[in-house]
């Protein structure tokens, strides 16, 4: 019997093939899911890809985000190499992927349900959240921080971004009157190179999740094409984010030292 002939070593497969980048974000290469989805012809599996796109797009999701273009050097004998064409593929991306794939194929209906069913496992809805504890928020956010941190660097790069550490504590001195990410370690008693986004409660982390994603969302709105102005953008909304923290009239002050 074919290994790929039942539901668990499908899904075996599925997580075979997933990897982890350095933000501890997961990923999927098409090259490597068309293998596993038993499409032998590249350019018949990018007709799907790209039907798949069409639908991200349609949904107003940035298709950017989730379908990132990579280039391969591969062996092609004698020592030759020549470029080929990939994706980094999110597990929404593999999701649509399947959905807008040959019904025909039984890989196809099971590679639905397993990314249908592990996306979900990803969301949680508002009252779940409520029901959570301190230490489950804060986990849960500071996933959402890895995943935002991720994708503002890609957004920054193509800003013009190459100095990052420059870059992120221009939005730290936005949110924290003047500290750098040094700074704020140092108040919060940290050791050498100890995340500071892993030493904040599930409040402190909102809020530098809401710098985060607005930051990307000005950078690409307003076609950002310089470092200098990534920076100040980065520092602007980190004001905006720390005045209205003031003004909603949370108790940061004590607990977070904004203000």
């Amino acid at each position: 019997m074919n290994e790929l002939d039942n539901k668990e070593n499908y899904n075996k497969t599925f997580e075979d093939i997933k990897h982890i980048d350095e933000n501890g974000i997961e990923f999927w290469y098409a090259r490597e899911l068309q293998l596993v989805l038993n499409y032998k012809e590249w350019r018949k599996f990018e007709n799907v890809i790209n039907k798949a796109k069409e639908s991200c797009k349609n949904s107003d999701i940035t298709v950017l985000d989730h379908f990132v273009d990579v280039d391969k050097m591969v062996q092609i004998g004698s020592g030759a190499e020549r470029k080929q064409k990939d994706y980094k593929l999110t597990r929404y991306a593999c999701y649509l992927i399947a959905q807008n794939g040959d019904t025909r194929k039984k890989v196809i209906a099971l590679a639905q349900t397993y990314f249908a069913i592990q996306t979900r496992k990803q969301e949680i809805s508002e009252k779940e959240y409520s029901s959570l504890t301190e230490d489950e928020k804060r986990f849960y956010q500071r996933n959402l921080t890895k995943k935002g941190n991720y994708s503002l660097n890609q957004t920054a790069k193509n800003a013009g971004v190459k100095n990052f550490d420059k870059f992120h504590n221009a939005g730290y001195k936005g949110l924290y009157n003047g500290e750098t990410a040094d700074d704020i370690a140092k108040r919060k008693g940290l050791r050498y190179r100890e995340d500071i986004l892993d030493n904040m409660g599930s409040e402190e982390l909102a809020a530098n999740l809401f710098r985060i994603t607005q930051t990307e969302s000005r950078l690409k709105r307003d076609k950002v094409d310089t470092e200098k102005k990534a920076c100040d953008t980065h520092n602007k909304i980190g004001k905006i984010v720390r005045k209205a923290i003031k003004q909603a009239g949370r108790n940061y002050a004590r607990r977070t030292s904004y203000t």
